[in-house]
């Protein structure tokens, strides 16, 4: 395996994490410490260090691997990048039994080595689905990210996105004055293209919806959030935004629980303070899992339930508030599981019945639902400067989507709506990328 190193994208600026940045020649002393302390409250680690067979079930299963062809990225041998580490210094046994078992000192090279092959996985979990011991790699890259963090070795595109969603509520830093502004445009497209007053609200008390989308949602993927308006309109729900977190993304589960807690904290808090009846995640596929998967244990009880916005239409649907017409979708569409929907959030069967309710051709991909492949932008990738391996890591994903031949690529997840066409335009399919709000918003009857 080729072992040359290098740590790009390092961050200079990560004070608003409160980590102070450790020299050089102190990285391993200082990882050593953390592994060790992360071995005692962090189960899974420990658990997935140690169960490891190297069976290699994981290798073609896994979009990352198959895109860059470099062993490193095989998940088996990615964690055993760590693993080397734990069997030397932490695992039980005879020394001599753990230097057959591939037990390695730390150095600054390996340190650079975690650097480098844990931010080229997605945290997409697929490796969890074939594994026959049930591993979990992202856990394994979560953590390590976490340690690498505290080391003071940060992407700048994550630093610089958790930095403006703590001082500004959104990924992008957008100033409340500007976010304001959007919303008027929207607004007045909205009136020119029903000839209703659809009002997409900010701070409004006593709504019964906290409805939480993408940042981008309010100036790039702007159909998605005027679809959202327009659907609340039609089911005849009092909702609104939220200044103080107009983002549901959180970037703090790629590498710093603390940040993840924090802005996981504000959701709740905004709720709260406006006192609203539910808390609606948009379309964000990992700021989905944060929502639904831990919001209650880090930050909880709750006092009102938090569903995405696919539970929400779908009830709508169910209830008759809402109706469809198919004909106003009349292209092939296929779908696109982002990964913290099919694999650690519980949306699969949803989105597919609001798609079969408001398409008139909707074809399956193959592999689909928890099999589907990474987009390849996932767990904060989506840096520019990572376009070559963002290109690899999309690989697998574009030729499924180019064998289903369908003219639409239904991919509700800011993420991936931001990764696919880039990577479908590199490798020829020729689809356009929509969010399943899009879809609906068309099809919708006012």
């Amino acid at each position: 395996m080729s072992e040359q190193v290098q740590i790009p994208f390092v961050a200079k600026d990560i004070e608003h994490l409160n980590i102070s940045v450790i020299p050089t020649e102190k990285r391993p002393r200082v990882a050593l410490e953390i592994l060790g302390k992360m071995l005692k409250y962090k189960r899974s680690l420990k658990l997935y260090l140690d169960v490891c067979t190297h069976c290699g079930a994981c290798a073609e299963q896994c979009h990352s691997y198959l895109g860059t062809q470099d062993p490193y990225n095989m998940p088996v041998a990615r964690a055993d990048l760590v693993r080397r580490v734990y069997k030397k210094i932490f695992a039980p046994g005879l020394p001599i039994f753990r230097l057959w078992d591939g037990a390695k000192d730390i150095d600054q090279k390996t340190i650079e080595l975690w650097y480098k092959y844990f931010y080229q996985c997605n945290q997409c979990r697929r490796c969890a689905i074939f594994c026959p011991k049930g591993i979990d790699t992202a856990e394994i890259t979560i953590a390590m990210r976490e340690l690498l963090t505290y080391l003071g070795l940060v992407p700048r595109f994550h630093a610089a996105i958790t930095k403006n969603m703590k001082y500004t509520g959104n990924n992008m830093g957008t100033p409340l004055s500007a976010i304001l502004d959007g919303i008027e445009f929207l607004e007045e497209e909205l009136k020119e293209e029903t000839g209703l007053d659809i009002r997409i609200p900010m701070d409004k008390k006593g709504a019964e919806v906290l409805f939480n989308p993408s940042s981008s949602d309010l100036f790039t993927n702007t159909d998605g959030l005027m679809s959202v308006a327009k659907i609340f309109h039609k089911a005849g729900v009092s909702w609104t935004l939220s200044s103080k977190i107009a983002e549901t993304a959180n970037f703090g589960l790629f590498f710093h629980e603390a940040t993840m807690r924090e802005h996981n904290r504000k959701f709740v808090e905004a709720g709260k303070e406006l006192g609203v009846q539910r808390l609606v995640a948009g379309e964000c596929g990992h700021g989905w899992r944060t929502w639904r998967m831990f919001t209650d244990t880090i930050n909880g009880p709750l006092p009102f339930p938090i569903v995405h916005l696919f539970e929400e239409v779908l009830s709508y649907y169910h209830e008759g508030r809402i109706q469809f017409d198919k004909s106003k979708n009349p292209e092939v569409v296929t779908y696109h599981d982002p990964c913290n929907y099919a694999r650690g959030g519980d949306l699969i069967d949803q989105p597919r019945e609001l798609i079969r309710a408001c398409v008139e051709r909707f074809v399956e991909m193959t592999p689909t639902a928890q099999y589907s492949y990474c987009c390849g932008g996932g767990s904060g990738i989506l840096m520019d400067e990572a376009i070559e391996l963002r290109m690899k890591l999309g690989y697998a994903k574009a030729e499924s989507v180019r064998n289903t031949k369908a003219e639409i690529l239904c991919a509700p997840c800011a993420i991936c709506k931001a990764q696919l066409p880039v990577v479908m335009d590199y490798y020829k399919v020729n689809v356009r990328v929509k969010g399943l709000s899009d879809l609906m918003g068309r099809a919708l009857i006012l």
